[in-house]
């Protein structure tokens, strides 16, 4: 195991014939405008394929009671644990302050703030009956996005909800109203992969849903020293990003007597195929780890009472999937008996909070609260300004609402060196074993043959030059059948060198693809990189080596949309299905090895080399992959944090523990070396075990010219 400062001969010669890429800077010339629509096609048929196996899995199995009830704990937990909730947070003093009243005739608004996390404030209002002796029933209500200001300081969406607490207080009722962390009165942020790049949510494994739920389970917390509150009377209500907290909080906490979340969830199919995800922000998803449908959060409140009410021309609840959720709730409940307490209300009207809403909201609590069913004669109204609402005249310093994303949910600790063998061993296995469950459980649970075919059979060879070529295709996942192009070799070869491309290394060899197979890979005409020389200059290439080159989903010939808004929707698309883009790439560099090994011979080792994304791509795939034998991983990133995403990856391990996990199995070369990567660790593990210093090459050699290189 060494750093070194100079890169080793073979290793020199396998980047200058395998990299080809064009040099990084301002020089990269713009991305050009490409048909996408193969690409495009291929992923909706990807999705559409991997929510139906989601669909069916969901409630498979189920046909008793028993069935169901023997699921339900561990089913609890898997939620918590993708709303960042396992284990549960401590739960710290709340330190509820009152900073104020406002008083109406029929109740007094007491407003509130407390604090779930120490400096994680949740500001509030809470409506009081005037007159009441004894304890009340109570309704937590949880505010949708409505943007409340006065200038530039937030008053909080409670502010924007007033009319349902005052109607509930007028009606006997005790009702907290509670701001979510986004448009709340002390902001934080739900748009983290929607809006701002964020994609280190998903590798942290963290969603502001977590947070929203774990604000409601405090909330309850502090209405119990509430002596005006009945404990075992409390509902919960709430629409849009409130009807997403009301099921939260419903399906995590038996304290819910009672549940009416109003346009609040939909199908899988309505967010992944249909693509109303692009009309939600984060808050509105858990992180799918166990790869759910919606209905089975709907299914963990039962047989407590519920109504799913939604109105019929909801754009991002479309009535399709709200009425399929309720259907499949519905066997739930049959199961326990309990239909008379589940319910479904659909309302004419646009995704809007209509009073006709409301009305049937009362109802419902009237119904299972106070066993009551009067007329509902008095609307819902708002009766303050805003203004009057607002919690802190001057903000809290510090506070933790703008930057609870770092913490929420806590990153793996920095493991240590094992000590011996023994120790390694264990750890090695903890984190393998994680990895394929928390991180990659979407790929598929066998691998079926990877029906490796030379393309169409006059066209399969092609050549630039005095070189020739051979057009492979193989199949990785349904529907994608992907290229592997070989560098013929006319001996059986001693070693096989796949090379993986990210999308800039295949643009840049477009010229070359474009020469041998003008009919499978037609690129844009105004990116051909006609000045460079060919990069497999008989003086760096190896002989008795096979040279393969592949492209992952969504790269060269299956390329997705280059709309970077729709680039974004498709990411937060994959994370909805329990994967990511990434994560499914390393299940294509895989199924490449596998295809490799069918040309090459199952004997021939494989050494796998890639830059920068893509060399976490390899990285990863090379420890699920048996007999890898060379990594050469270029510009790999040095954290999860600003390289690719993995569900859930920075509460296991990070990079520099991966290339530890590969150094075991591989010789790997971290190429060139990453100034701000902490690449001490996996140096000093090879070191404490011994292994030999050929297994792992840390350099810090600048990367030498391939052109040059190769005069």
């Amino acid at each position: 195991m060494t750093r070194t400062t100079a890169p080793c001969a073979w290793s020199v010669a396998i980047l200058i014939a395998t990299v080809g890429l064009a040099p990084a800077g301002d020089d990269t010339p713009p991305a050009p405008v490409v048909d996408t629509s193969r690409g495009d096609a291929l992923l909706a048929e990807y999705f559409r394929l991997e929510t139906e196996r989601i669909e069916g899995e969901t409630f498979a199995g189920i046909d008793t009671l028993e069935d169901w009830t023997s699921q339900r704990d561990e089913s609890l937990r898997q939620l918590r644990e993708m709303l960042g909730l396992d284990p549960l947070p401590e739960k710290t003093p709340l330190q509820p302050v009152v900073t104020g009243t406002v008083d109406h005739p029929e109740f007094t608004v007491e407003k509130l703030h407390f604090q779930s996390l120490p400096e994680l404030y949740v500001t509030a209002n809470l409506y009081v009956p005037k007159g009441i002796t004894g304890k009340a029933p109570t309704v937590l209500y949880v505010c949708g996005h409505a943007r409340m200001r006065d200038g530039e300081r937030s008053l909080g969406n409670k502010t924007g909800y007033q009319h349902h607490g005052e109607w509930f207080a007028r009606h006997g009722y005790v009702c907290l109203t509670i701001d979510s962390l986004q448009l709340g009165e002390v902001e934080g942020i739900h748009h983290g992969t929607r809006r701002y790049g964020r994609w280190w949510w998903n590798s942290r494994g963290y969603t502001p849903a977590g947070v929203e739920a774990w604000n409601c389970i405090r909330a309850l917390d502090y209405l119990e020293t509430r002596e005006e509150v009945d404990t075992a009377k409390i509902g919960v209500a709430g629409r849009s990003g409130g009807g997403a907290y009301s099921w939260w909080i419903a399906a995590l906490d038996e304290r819910i007597a009672c549940a009416v979340p109003v346009a609040g969830i939909t199908t899988l199919k309505n967010h992944v195929v249909d693509g109303c995800v692009t009309g939600h922000c984060d808050c509105m998803f858990m992180v799918n780890t166990y790869g759910w449908d919606y209905a089975r959060v709907a299914a963990l409140v039962a047989p407590r009472p519920l109504l799913i009410s939604n109105t019929d021309k909801d754009k991002i609840f479309p009535l399709d999937g709200v009425v399929d959720v309720y259907e499949q709730v519905r066997n739930i409940y049959r199961l326990y008996g309990a239909e008379d307490k589940l319910g479904l209300q659909i309302n004419e009207g646009p995704h809007m909070d209509t009073q006709e809403l409301h009305i049937h909201e009362f109802v419902w609590m009237n119904k299972h609260l106070k066993g009551e069913n009067p007329t509902i004669s008095v609307p819902a109204e708002k009766l303050f300004d805003p203004k009057q609402l607002r919690v802190f005249e001057d903000l809290p310093s510090p506070e933790r609402n703008s930057t609870i994303d770092e913490t929420f949910v806590p990153a793996a600790p920095q493991p240590p060196v094992p000590q011996d063998a023994e120790e390694w061993a264990s750890m090695r296995d903890r984190w393998l074993r994680e990895l394929r469950e928390k991180c990659f459980r979407a790929w598929p649970p066998d691998s079926p043959d990877v029906a490796l075919t030379l393309d169409v059979a006059d066209e399969a060879s092609g050549h630039v030059g005095d070189y020739g070529f051979s057009l492979y295709e193989f199949t990785s996942q349904h529907p994608y059948r992907l290229p592997l192009i070989a560098l013929n070799h006319d001996e059986q070869p001693e070693r096989v060198v796949v090379k993986v491309l990210t999308q800039a290394a295949w643009e840049h060899l477009q010229e070359t693809w474009q020469s041998a197979f003008p009919e499978q890979f037609i690129g844009p005409a105004n990116n051909s990189p006609a000045s460079i020389p060919p990069f497999w200059e008989d003086s760096v290439l190896q002989p008795d080596t096979l040279y393969i080159w592949t492209v992952p989903r969504g790269i060269g010939p299956t390329e997705w949309t280059r709309d970077e808004g729709e680039r974004t929707q498709i990411r937060r698309r994959f994370m909805l299905l329990g994967q990511t883009a990434d994560s499914a790439r390393v299940y294509d560099v895989r199924r490449a090895i596998q295809a490799a090994r069918q040309i090459a011979g199952p004997d021939v080792p494989v050494s796998l080399h890639a830059e920068g994304d893509a060399a976490a791509w390899a990285l990863y795939a090379s420890l699920f992959e048996p007999d890898v034998a060379e990594l050469s991983l270029i510009s790999l990133p040095a954290s999860h944090r600003d390289g690719p995403d993995f569900l859930n990856v920075l509460r296991i391990l990070d990079i520099p523990q991966a290339v530890a996990l590969a150094a075991q199995r591989s010789s790997v070369t971290v190429f060139p070396f990453a100034e701000d990567g902490d690449w001490q660790y996996p140096l000093e593990v090879a070191g404490q075990l011994g292994w030999d210093e050929e297994r792992l090459r840390i350099s810090d050699a600048p990367l030498l010219d391939p052109i040059e290189e190769s005069e």
